[in-house]
C-alpha cells in the first residue's frame, strides 16, 4: 500500500504546475510600494504556499514575519529594501514554481522589464521611470554594463529578441540616478505548437513509464521476499 501511495504522490507532483504572478508586474519596485503576489495553477491557488529567501531570513512563508496572507494572494502594503529576494510557490507535496527575483530600491529610479521569460522573436519594451516625476524623461540604457542607447521618452523597445539579448539590463536618468539591474531571459521559440492530443499522449506515456518502473520494483520485491522465505 505504501508503494502505491508513493506512486500517486509522485504522479501528483509531476502533474502540478504553477506560476507566480506579481502586481504591479515588475521585478523592480520603489521602497514604499504596494505589492500583491499570487500562486496560480489553472486559475486556482489552493494548496500552494508562497515562500521567499531574503538576506535576513530563508524559506519563510507569507505571513511569517512578512506579508499578509489572504485566501488567494499575499499582500505587502509597504515594501522595504529588505524585502528584496527570491520568491516562489511551493506545493505541500514538494512541487515548486519558477523563482522570481524582486529588487526593492530606496533610490529614485527603477527599470520595468518583463517579469516572465520572453519568447524568441517577440518585442520587449523597457521602461525607465522615476518615483516622483512623470515616466517620460530621457534615459540611457545598458546591457551587461555596456551602453546600448538613449531614448528621449524613457522607453526602449528591443524588436525580435534572440538568445543573444539575454542579460542584465539597467537604466539611468540624468539628475535622478541609476536603476538596479534585472536579468531578462529569452526562451527558444518552438516552430510548431503541440496539439492537445499529443500533449495528452505524452502525459500518458510518462505516467505509464513511471507505473512500469514502480510495478517492476514491486514484483521484484515480492519475488525477493519469497526467495528469502524458502
Amino acid at each position: 500500500m505504501d508503494s502505491f501511495r508513493f506512486l500517486l504522490i509522485l504522479i501528483l507532483i509531476c502533474a502540478l504546475t504553477a506560476r507566480l504572478t506579481v502586481s504591479p508586474s515588475s521585478l523592480q519596485l520603489f521602497e514604499g510600494d504596494f505589492l500583491s503576489l499570487r500562486c496560480v495553477e489553472d486559475h486556482s491557488s489552493a494548496g500552494w504556499t508562497l515562500r521567499r529567501n531574503t538576506s535576513i531570513k530563508r524559506m519563510t512563508p507569507c505571513g511569517d514575519g512578512w506579508g499578509q496572507a489572504t485566501a488567494s494572494a499575499c499582500k505587502i502594503t509597504y515594501i522595504l529594501t529588505q524585502d528584496s529576494g527570491d520568491y516562489w510557490c511551493e506545493f505541500r507535496e514538494g512541487a515548486t514554481s519558477s523563482t522570481l527575483t524582486l529588487r526593492v530600491t530606496g533610490g529614485s529610479v527603477i527599470l520595468q522589464s518583463p517579469v516572465l521569460p520572453v519568447m524568441e522573436g517577440d518585442d520587449v519594451t523597457l521602461l525607465c521611470k522615476t518615483k516622483t516625476t512623470p515616466s517620460n524623461l530621457p534615459a540611457a540604457f545598458y546591457k551587461d554594463g555596456v551602453f546600448i542607447g538613449k531614448e528621449p521618452t524613457g522607453h526602449m523597445t528591443i524588436q525580435h529578441v534572440s538568445r543573444s539579448d539575454e542579460g542584465l539590463y539597467k537604466c539611468d536618468i540624468s539628475g535622478h540616478g541609476e536603476s538596479p539591474s534585472s536579468w531578462i531571459t529569452v526562451t527558444e521559440k518552438h516552430t510548431t505548437k503541440p496539439s492537445g492530443a499529443s500533449i495528452l499522449l505524452t502525459v500518458l506515456l510518462t505516467v505509464a513509464s513511471v507505473c512500469v518502473v514502480v510495478l517492476s520494483l514491486l514484483v521484484w520485491n515480492q519475488l525477493t521476499r519469497r526467495s528469502w522465505r524458502r
